[in-house]
């Protein structure tokens, strides 16, 4: 596949090929709990021919409601906290680990823009969260990141960007 072939940006395709093929070589699969990427991740991966052999599930939790339903995100984290929170994020992470067989999961929530920033969030402030099977629930690993507000899709494409490396085997990021 040439990257004249794909619908989205190529840096994104290459992390997302580097992350399928790493994977792939250690044995280990993935989930993900997306917000304000959408399913941009997910549909990064699935770029990628053979995906399969590490991607086992994306969740696209665009609401509270949905947080709280599909992922488990408990209502007092929603409201003490917020959707945009490492609270939440965590929760999202654990709760597609949970709903999954997959090793290793990331959850991306953020404010994309152009609305519904805040003084203590802006438009893209994002957070991240990986949870991994087995691993202890009290460390928790997680980031809150603040990128420039390049536009709704720049914002996102970064966003994505720094889930892919989150799924990079050894990484210790954020």
């Amino acid at each position: 596949m040439t990257m004249t072939d794909s619908l989205l940006n190529p840096e994104l395709v290459a992390l997302a090929r580097r992350v399928v093929e790493e994977n792939r070589r250690i044995g280990r699969t993935i989930a993900l709990a997306e917000s304000c990427t959408g399913g941009l991740v997910a549909a990064a991966i699935t770029e990628i021919p053979g995906s399969s052999d590490v991607f086992e599930i994306g969740f696209v939790t665009y609401s509270n409601d949905m947080k709280q339903e599909l992922l488990k995100v408990s209502q007092d984290v929603l409201e003490t906290f917020g959707s945009v929170s490492i609270a939440c994020a965590w929760g999202m992470a654990q709760g597609a680990l949970t709903r999954s067989h997959a090793h290793v999961a990331v959850a991306i929530t953020g404010i994309a823009g152009p609305g519904g920033g805040s003084p203590q969030k802006p438009v893209g402030t994002v957070v991240f969260a990986r949870a991994e099977r087995g691993g202890n629930p009290d460390h928790i690993v997680a980031d809150m990141k603040q990128f420039e507000d390049n536009g709704r899709s720049g914002v996102r494409l970064q966003a994505a960007l720094c889930a892919l490396e989150l799924l990079l085997p050894e990484s210790d990021a954020p």
